[in-house]
């Protein structure tokens, strides 16, 4: 059978692609990260933050009590303070999607869950396939799937493309996240190339990382993956959202994300339908911080809950 990759032509476009300045690159992110944001547009840049935060568990030793517990700090994260606002969503594991799902019922967090083998994606596809219908049929409005890194790196192109394919159509009206595990790809040309296959193949977001590989999110891949969906949005029409994950643990961390996604992508992807933080810890410090902007002083560090 001929790949839709080959059929649609699109190999050719993916080989056409420039490479990537990677000094160049790499001075823009540092430069972007010396920003700062301060006082009223701090404020803003927090509680912005917190709106974008997929509140992760990813772990083997998850429970129905801690992933509800999860869910009610994504809902309400500081309950001392009314007008905090909920996250962007809970992601967990396809088992847990039940609890979770009647956990959230109402509230407008969205339920995420990784899939296709998460976090190798070394299983086979009708696995893949089943993993992501069953999270979906489950409750999960997002799916966070993982590409075929073995492929993609020995140059099988065609068979990451027509996965994703399969799974964005297994998706049904869930939305998908398509992890490339850019800690894996090697260099930045590798990342640029997967960026733009998952968007002609249907993503609508790209994420970085599992969290599960060394490096996980960085700021040079995430200004390439910015620029990547800019620029597909300006040959396609279509707008993809970027998801940075793992490693990503305080605020400062956040607002130098903040500062390349505007100066990058522009202030249409300064929200959740378009940016996601995939974290675990890092909604804590956020909390912490807004609660020193507000009332002048750290609480104590009894303040928020240890997920």
């Amino acid at each position: 059978m001929t790949s839709l990759l080959a059929a649609d032509g699109l190999a050719a476009r993916l080989r056409g692609l420039p490479g990537v300045d990677q000094v160049g690159l790499e001075q823009r992110a540092a430069s972007l990260a010396t920003r700062s944001i301060k006082t009223t547009a701090k404020a803003w840049a927090i509680d912005t933050a917190i709106r974008m935060v997929d509140l992760t568990t990813l772990e083997g030793a998850d429970t129905p009590g801690k992933v509800r517990s999860l869910c009610a700090k994504a809902k309400r994260p500081d309950p001392s303070s009314p007008d905090c606002p909920s996250v962007a969503a809970v992601c967990v594991y396809p088992s847990m999607v039940p609890t979770a799902a009647e956990a959230l019922a109402g509230s407008g967090v969205h339920l995420a869950s990784v899939a296709t083998g998460f976090p190798s994606g070394q299983v086979p596809m009708d696995v893949k396939i089943a993993d992501t219908e069953a999270a979906v049929a489950a409750g999960a409005d997002e799916i966070d799937m993982v590409i075929n890194r073995g492929a993609f790196l020995s140059g099988r192109l065609d068979v990451v493309y027509d996965e994703i394919v399969a799974i964005k159509r297994a998706c049904g009206d869930a939305h998908l996240k398509v992890i490339l595990e850019t800690g894996e790809l090697a260099t930045y040309d590798n990342v640029r190339v997967a960026s733009w296959l998952a968007m002609y193949a249907g993503a609508d977001f790209i994420k970085t990382s599992t969290g599960k590989v060394a490096p996980a999110a960085t700021l040079p891949v995430t200004l390439l993956m910015l620029q990547a969906v800019r620029d597909f949005r300006d040959e396609t029409g279509r707008v993809i959202g970027v998801k940075p994950a793992g490693g990503i643990r305080t605020t400062k961390d956040a607002m130098k994300y903040l500062v390349v996604v505007k100066e990058t992508a522009g202030d249409d992807w300064l929200t959740p339908d378009l940016f996601r933080f995939g974290a675990s810890s890092l909604l804590n410090d956020l909390l912490m911080q807004r609660q020193k902007l507000t009332t002048g002083h750290y609480s104590g560090p009894d303040y928020v809950t240890v997920d």
